[in-house]
Parts: structure tokens; sequence; C-alpha cells
């Protein structure tokens, strides 16, 4: 856990003031049933912590699944939403139906630029600007700097997410600052560039270079490759299930 409360933190670190967590574990497919459940109680406990700082119990919050759907490293976000408990319609239309203290749920998925032509954030201001949530939470995959990451860790923090950010396709942020309400961001590292693999594996080997070298000249022959594990299916399966059931635990 990481908590950055002044300018000066944010000078040292290169990041908001803000509360930064990250769960480290590891590979997803090769926990147990018992461990798995363990962090599905983990994450959902420092969601919920996070979630308490910014509103109150009866506060109605939007999920977003930000990523495509249609491609498996990115799907994450659109996949936790398929699983999420959704409620705001229920307690619009059936309130006897369910508990008076449930907590109004609603999500969306609003895909990528590539497909739907409208930015991420467009889709988003509209939706907050007519249902008025209290707060976002938007899950997303990540590009790891680090290759012992890879679907090892779920990140969450409560300053906001930049769709497309780790892959250099970036769109507007997702933020207290663009939309008005606190944004909790859950990122999972999925895929990582190919000049991270070589740093690493120029680390393993003992041979000294500097990380800008590599990737100047990485770029300049257009070596552009985002890599992820070739088990990917299974991994964002279960990555999903943690996710989500966490989610919904701490709701």
């Amino acid at each position: 856990r990481v908590e950055i409360t002044n300018k000066n933190g944010e000078r040292a670190l290169q990041k908001r003031i803000g509360n930064y967590i990250t769960i480290d574990f590891k590979k997803i497919n090769n926990i147990t049933v018992e461990k798995e459940q363990t962090l599905i109680e983990i994450f959902s406990k420092e969601l919920k912590k996070i979630i308490d700082k910014h509103i109150s119990n009866d506060d109605e919050i939007l999920i977003v699944g930000l990523g495509n759907l249609y491609a498996t490293p990115d799907s994450l976000g659109a996949k936790v939403v398929q699983n999420i408990e959704i409620t705001r319609h229920i307690k619009i239309y059936l309130p006897e139906a369910i508990n008076k203290n449930t907590r109004s749920v609603s999500a969306v998925t609003p895909g990528v630029l590539g497909t739907t032509g409208i930015e991420t954030i467009e889709i988003v201001k509209g939706i907050v600007d007519n249902i008025k949530p209290k707060l976002i939470i938007a899950i997303d995959s990540l590009c790891s700097k680090n290759i012992e990451r890879i679907n090892k860790s779920i990140q969450i923090s409560d300053t906001g997410i930049i769709p497309g950010g780790g892959v250099g396709n970036k769109q507007e942020e997702l933020s207290e600052e663009t939309l008005g309400i606190p944004v909790i961001g859950i990122g999972v590292p999925t895929v990582l560039d190919a000049a991270t693999i070589v740093i690493d594996t120029l680390n393993v080997c003992n041979i000294e270079i500097s990380q800008n070298e590599i990737i100047n000249k990485m770029k300049l022959n257009n070596f552009n490759f985002v890599v992820t594990p070739k088990e990917i299916d299974s991994l964002i399966e279960n990555i999903t299930n943690v996710v989500s059931e966490g989610i919904n635990s701490s709701l």
C-alpha cells in the first residue's frame, strides 16, 4: 500500500496524490481453490476500504469495463462487467423485491475507439451526466513493465485510469478531474512490450545496457510488439472470476 498525501510525494514518486494498492500472487491458474478464495477476500477488503473513503453505503456506483471483448488479453474489463450483480433497475422498478440496504449498481462496457468511433470519456461522461452516480469503478487490462507481474498482480488506485495508456494508445483519462466524481481504477497486467522482455533478459544475463538505449533502438527498427502468455485464455477466465467476485463482495 502506498499513500501519497502531498505535492512532495507527487514529485518524488511521479504519481498523483491518492491511494495505490498492489496485490501480488502466484500464477492464477496454479493456485488452489482455497487460495483463490483468500485472494478474492483480500482484494474485496482493500477495494471496500478505498470505496468507503469516498462515498457512503447507499451511494450509487457505476462500473466501467474498459478494453476490447474480442481481443483476449484486453477483454478483462468487459468480461468482469458480465459477472457484476447489477441492481439499479431493480431498485427503480421493483424496489419491494430487493433489500432496501442494497447499493444501486449499474455497469457499461464502452468498447474501444476503433470499433465505436467514440472516445471512452465521451460515453462515460454522458452516462455520468444522466444517471449521476457518486463513484466509478473502472477495470482494465494493463501493459506490465515487469515480466514477473504478468497475470500475477491486481492494482487498485483512486486516482483514475487512462484507457489504452499501457500500449501507447492513450485517450483522455477517466478521473475526478474529468468526470467530477471519484474514479477507482482496477488493473491487471496481461501483456508486456518486447522492450521489457529484452531488458529483463539482459538483466538476468548480467549484461549492462541502458533501458532507454534498448527502447530507442527497438522503436527505430519498428519493433512495436506486445506479447502475452500462450495460456492467456484460461488466465483471463480465472482473473475475471477473482475481480468480479471481489467487486460484488465489496459492494
